[in-house]
């Protein structure tokens, strides 16, 4: 029996049978939409936090000292262990445009308009802050000046008051002990001042000087000096960044302060904004491929469906299987016609799901708010799945089928 008449048996079997036939090929398209879907969720998620964290990348390095065991990044263990001498020489080094020492200072909360608020921590920096640390735009005023009692924020801080907090206005900041230092806002930061957009944690900003009173001793120059948990390395380009980071970490691991500052345990790292983006890339894979193996579930239930009904399918048919089998045709025969109605019941499910994805993906990144990002290789290998599908839930009943034996079909009622 040629391929043609094959199929042209294939879809008569199906047409006869159109609900059942549905049903059976609606499983497989969920099943393949809900895949495409979810890659496609994935793939524009990714899209759009890689596109935020490395838009506006510079020539930088976050340099900190945590526990070896510890995964390295912002959110991990953190030791004040940098002093300003240790600034001051990592500054001095071959290919260092810039080093942004920054640290937390914790307060008991924030007053203005009579209005206070409880709040944690500053984060106190330097200036240069603003050029390296943050992507955010100013939407009002600028930066603050070092040795000046002000202090900046981003909008979704400025809106925690009942009365928006805008430049020129003066904030308490009440410190832990209860004492209040008054402060001017100098500056407003836009609310993109998340990596991921559309929501921002209210931030505060100030100056090292005056606020910032974290200090130990130097062991090499034996004086009182400001200490810091995280340094923002700057290389004059790209290309230099591998060479400063070997030669930062070189000085570290040498002479300096926060080599002798450091427990034992702590190790110094400087990660770059590569790495950041490499992190977030296997955590988004990492996501991806979870979820999609949550809808795989839904395709292994599509092929269970196509074996089901094929099974029916050769109890239905076995006084027909043992007919053609009178009349010469050999096993391979009814093995073929039977893969055949099973891998076109795969396939018209395939392509439906592909279809059904698309609206899906449309759907969900439309209401998610993500940049569209349609992996088209997939549509490709949901046809491939859906013929591997096809093919392999019907195999057992195509063989089922072949091994049928004519006499005992003829007599089956």
């Amino acid at each position: 029996m040629n391929f043609e008449e094959s199929l042209r048996i294939s879809v008569r079997a199906i047409r006869g049978h159109r609900l059942r036939s549905f049903l059976t090929v609606l499983g497989v398209a969920i099943g393949v939409a809900a895949v495409i879907t979810f890659v496609t969720l994935g793939a524009s998620l990714q899209a759009d936090v890689l596109g935020e964290v490395a838009g506006d990348r510079t020539p930088s390095m976050a340099v900190s000292a945590g526990p070896a065991d510890a995964a390295p990044g912002p959110s991990g263990p953190r030791q004040a262990v940098f002093t300003e001498r240790d600034v001051e020489e990592i500054q001095a080094l071959d290919g260092v445009a810039a080093v942004v020492p920054s640290g937390d200072v914790p307060v008991a909360g924030l007053a203005f308009e009579g209005q206070t608020l409880g709040y944690n921590q500053l984060t106190a920096s330097t200036p240069a802050f603003f050029d390296y640390r943050t992507a955010a735009e100013f939407s009002a005023g600028g930066p603050y000046a070092q040795g000046a009692a002000e202090l900046v924020l981003n909008e979704p801080a400025a809106d925690l008051f009942e009365v928006n907090v805008s430049v020129g206005d003066r904030v308490a900041v009440v410190r832990p002990d209860g004492t209040r230092v008054n402060a001017t806002v100098v500056g407003l930061l836009a609310a993109s001042d998340s990596p991921f957009g559309g929501f921002a944690i209210p931030r505060v900003y100030v100056p090292t000087d005056p606020f910032y009173e974290t200090r130990l001793e130097s062991p090499n120059s034996g004086t009182q000096q400001r200490v810091y948990p995280t340094l923002t390395v700057v290389a004059e380009d790209f290309q230099r960044v591998g060479a400063v980071r070997e030669g930062v970490l070189a000085y570290l691991d040498g002479e300096s302060d926060a080599r002798q500052l450091k427990p034992e345990s702590y190790e110094f790292r400087a990660q770059t904004a590569e790495d950041v983006v490499d992190q977030i890339r296997s955590l988004l894979d990492t996501f991806t491929a979870f979820v999609t193996g949550i809808a795989v579930i839904s395709l292994v239930v599509g092929s269970i469906g196509i074996a089901n009904v094929m099974l029916v399918s050769v109890t239905e048919r076995t006084r027909e299987i043992g007919i053609m089998k009178a009349v010469g045709a050999q096993n391979r025969d009814v093995l073929q016609l039977f893969l055949v109605e099973a891998t076109l019941l795969g396939v018209v499910g395939a392509l439906a799901g592909i279809v059904l994805g698309i609206l899906g993906a449309v759907a969900a990144t439309r209401y998610a708010a993500l940049p569209l990002t349609f992996p088209y290789e997939w549509a490709g290998i949901a046809v491939l799945v859906g013929l591997l599908v096809g093919v392999v839930a019907g195999l057992y009943p195509a063989w089922n089928a072949a091994r049928t034996d004519p006499i005992d079909a003829l007599r089956y009622e």
